[in-house]
């Protein structure tokens, strides 16, 4: 909704797909949609990525330039319990993405990976150039899947692709179940929140506004062949996006605490499978790239979240 926004305000026409599942509260997604309704260049379809002929439809009818792919089954708790949703949301719907962009000559593909492609490693901050073939969540697996998929097609067909690393992204009408809004929700409500790993976990949380700043960049900045990294030749690139400033979970929920003026009951817990130690981005890359750097910190961002939730985010709570 953030990107698609930013790029009507350039004026872009746009044509945004979802299925509008109920993996979190499909009201939540229709407040998302109803915030483009008023923009007459924006056109929505509700449509799978898994669907074949209809991608494949919706690629001959719209004859897109340029495609941004931030769809994906999200969460890495939920791949524990329900493993093929990620199967055909981000394996399967990667692929007809990618076909379509192949057929259709798009000048330019930006899709959304993971900082959770790092896994546990312990070395930071994480570089584009880190092994990432020890995947430690199926949604790991799957995102580091679609970095291969991407490269072998921007390789054999000469498809501008651009794979985004995020790390940990939050803001206004994001995910119910991500920490932001669950222990904002708590903490409101006077539940008491769980902490897993006794709170001695850090990551690099980074604010919308800052994703939608490097997309848009992104997005100007198609790779080709002759610029792409050492080590291929294939018109590819990778970037991280993140904060660049890791922040430990109990500092982080402290924060929250001070923007909503009440102290969180807390629950310690010990590690969740799945979960890693740390996420730490190294965006040296991004800024040579863009000449930009996400900056927004953890307390702007959280205190924006939490009067948002106030405002209207707390009707969709369970």
């Amino acid at each position: 909704m953030h990107v698609t926004l930013a790029l009507l305000a350039q004026g872009h026409d746009v044509v945004g797909i979802d299925n509008l599942n109920s993996y979190y509260t499909p009201a939540l997604k229709q407040y998302r949609l109803d915030q483009l309704a008023a923009y007459r260049h924006f056109k929505f379809v509700a449509l799978d990525l898994a669907d074949r002929q209809g991608m494949a439809q919706l690629f001959k009818t719209e004859a897109f330039q340029q495609v941004v792919h931030l769809a994906a089954q999200a969460g890495v708790r939920h791949s524990l319990t329900a493993p093929f949703d990620y199967v055909d949301s981000n394996l399967v719907g990667m692929m007809t993405v990618l076909e379509g962009c192949r057929h259709h000559k798009v000048e330019h593909l930006v899709f959304a990976s993971s900082s959770s492609v790092y896994g546990m490693q312990h070395q930071v901050p994480f570089r584009e150039t880190d092994c990432v073939d020890f995947p430690v969540s199926l949604y790991a697996a799957t995102k580091k899947s679609c970095e291969l998929m991407a490269h072998s097609y921007a390789h054999l067909y000469h498809l501008p692709i651009t794979a985004l690393r995020f790390f940990t992204v939050y803001g206004p009408a994001g995910r119910p179940d991500m920490a932001p809004w669950m222990f904002t929700e708590a903490i409101l409500k006077g539940k008491p929140i769980k902490v897993f790993n006794q709170g001695k976990m850090k990551r690099d949380f980074t604010y919308i506004d800052d994703v939608i700043h490097s997309v848009v960049r992104i997005a100007q900045c198609v790779p080709c062949a002759d610029c792409a990294e050492a080590g291929t030749h294939a018109p590819y690139q990778l970037f991280n996006v993140g904060n660049h400033h890791p922040v430990e979970l109990l500092d982080f929920i402290e924060t929250i605490e001070q923007c909503c003026g009440r102290t969180a009951e807390k629950i310690f817990m010990p590690m969740q499978p799945g979960d890693v130690m740390q996420t730490h981005a190294d965006v040296q890359r991004l800024e040579t790239a863009t000449g930009y750097q996400p900056n927004t910190s953890i307390a702007q961002g959280i205190g924006r979240f939490v009067d948002w939730y106030l405002h209207d985010g707390e009707k969709f709570s369970c």
